[in-house]
């Protein structure tokens, strides 16, 4: 047993309560230490070409029989193992002479730091890479792959992070719940527990000290883990999942506010995949799709008849509800072979977003040519928008572009504090704008959002990004244009409530937070979320913000926090 009781926190992904021993996955063993440098480069190269296609059919067929949420997910595991790029990557590698278990975890390493610096859905896939590049080096070195433990008993699992093709194959029965350091809210493993009814909660800080057999208690929906629990503790997390249940039980329908008002929830979407999973939830359309996974880690652009594959069948997905497409977002931490202006001394101040695509006319063309096609094959509600917009005269550029192939609505993203301020100036000549929150909370506060460190001060709830929001909604106002928020902000449901107060009308977010804001919203009228609002602009600081907003929610909102 833990000696002492404790409250750990984290971020509940699967709503629910359980409590029992603790099981732990052990880590991978990792590369090689013995193995010496790679003299043979090419046979190397076969070798590693010939594990990661044996990672990929085992995978395959660890897809055939799992169920059919789960299927998908193992599909998209395997695709990643069979990947040329990477296999080319790791190539590179070898060519330097370096040995091949670490030539394959110096390759994925490369690969996850680009994923990750895309943020949301697609940083949480970097799981899915370990976990491919843990079975890749143990299928080099001879050795079983790593995964969850026998288990003689109901347990509640504990891991650095776990794979979404162990997930997929747990069962229900015997895992009572899964707790780990890393992961994300949308990531495949976050998904599938959810799916198999396994409360779960990742980013949990303080899991070293726990070890076999211990006892623990967790709440899903909080994400609160609770070691050495009372009877007392155990009751009222079940209580508490009671009531969270309840107040979820009507969230489904349109996004409004408690009188009416309505704010439409959309979902944030990467790739086709991404849109046929989204697409048959209860929610609104996208308000944001990511294009530049299309074009990233590729030595060419994507062709013509590539992208108009891709977003017609992204179209097709949501069928009459709207999709916001986003052109192509490149350059700074999303670098594109094929795209390569130079070195630049600040490359987030630089030439990216529609930047880039003024100095790249061509990419543009193709892609609003391709977005055109996918339009014309579906007559979808597609709405098309730049990022990183900063001036009128961008606005004007790009808007005259979209109009030209006879795309029926255009607009911006508004990321800069300049598009902030000048709103009103901006949308007189296009149709909607969205906001970016990461990239403004980055650019208002002066705080590179890839510094871990400097997390507090990219908070969203930083009452001077929460003023640039105010401002752009201002700019809404006079013209008589939407503003929507498509960054990580609109998926938490107290500040939510707040962008709505301050003027948005739609909110798109990782699609498993949607019923949880849908639900905040239909308790509050519009007044409140406007008083919200007033109380977050007026804060001194954003701890201060979220702490206002706290003590006047509606008190069924604080079983769903």
């Amino acid at each position: 047993m833990v000696a002492t009781h404790q409250v750990l926190h984290g971020i509940g992904v699967s709503a629910g309560t359980a409590s029992g021993p603790v099981a732990k996955v052990h880590p991978a063993p990792g590369v090689d230490d013995a193995e010496g440098p790679t003299t043979d480069v090419e046979a190397a190269a076969e070798r590693v070409r010939t594990a990661m296609a044996e990672v990929a059919s085992a995978l395959t067929a660890k897809a055939e029989t799992a169920s059919e949420k789960a299927r998908p997910i193992l599909e998209a595991t395997a695709a990643l193992a069979k990947d040329r790029g990477l296999a080319k990557a790791v190539t590179k590698h070898l060519a330097k002479g370096t040995g091949v278990t670490y030539s394959v975890a110096d390759a994925v390493s490369e690969y996850a730091t680009m994923l990750s610096s895309l943020g949301g859905y697609m940083a949480e896939r970097v799981t899915d890479l370990y976990d491919v590049r843990d079975r890749i080096i143990c299928q080099l070195r001879g050795l079983p792959v790593p995964g969850v433990p026998d288990l003689d008993v109901p347990s509640v699992l504990v891991a650095h992070d776990l794979a979404p093709a162990e997930t997929a194959t747990l069962n229900p029965a015997m895992v009572l719940g899964i707790l780990t350091e890393a992961g994300g809210p949308t990531s495949h493993t976050a998904i599938l527990a959810a799916q198999l009814g396994i409360p779960a909660i990742v980013q949990v800080g303080g899991l070293d000290g726990i070890a076999d057999g211990d006892v623990v208690a967790l709440d899903g929906g909080v994400g609160e883990v609770i070691l050495a629990p009372t009877d007392a503790d155990i009751e009222l997390l079940a209580e508490r999942s009671r009531r969270r249940a309840a107040a979820l039980a009507g969230s489904s329908g349109e996004g409004a506010t408690r009188d009416g008002h309505r704010v439409a929830l959309l979902a944030n979407i990467g790739t086709a995949d991404d849109a046929a999973r989204a697409g048959i939830q209860d929610l609104e359309g996208s308000g944001l799709f990511r294009t530049e996974f299309l074009f990233l880690d590729r030595e060419t652009a994507p062709t013509l008849e590539e992208q108009t594959a891709t977003y017609t069948s992204v179209l097709r997905s949501f069928g009459t509800r709207r999709v916001v497409v986003r052109t192509l977002d490149a350059g700074a931490d999303k670098p594109l072979a094929f795209a390569d202006l130079g070195v630049e001394e600040n490359p987030a101040l630089g030439v990216r977003g529609l930047r880039l695509s003024r100095a790249r006319e061509d990419l543009l063309d193709t892609q609003l040519a391709a977005l055109a096609a996918a339009y014309q094959a579906t007559k979808g509600d597609i709405r098309v928008m730049a990022p990183m917009v900063a001036t009128v005269e961008e606005a004007e550029w790009f808007a005259a572009k979209v109009r030209a192939v006879g795309l029926p609505k255009v607009g911006v993203m508004i990321e800069v504090p300049a598009a902030a301020l000048r709103a009103e100036h901006i949308l007189s000549v296009v149709d909607f704008a969205s906001i970016g929150t990461n990239d403004l909370s980055q650019y208002t506060m002066a705080a590179d959002r890839m510094q871990g460190g400097l997390a507090e001060l990219l908070s969203p709830w930083q009452p001077a990004l929460l003023q640039m929001v105010q401002a752009a909604c201002q700019g809404g106002r006079a013209t008589g244009k939407q503003i929507g928020v498509c960054g990580e902000a609109g998926g938490d449901p107290l500040l939510a409530l707040v962008l709505t107060g301050l003027g948005v009308s739609s909110l798109s977010m990782a699609p498993g937070k949607v019923n949880v804001v849908r639900a905040a919203l239909r308790l509050h009228d519009l007044a409140a979320c406007q008083q919200m609002a007033a109380y977050a602009i007026d804060a001194r600081t954003a701890a201060d913000a979220r702490a206002a907003v706290t003590a006047i929610v509606h008190p069924t909102l604080l079983d769903l926090l």
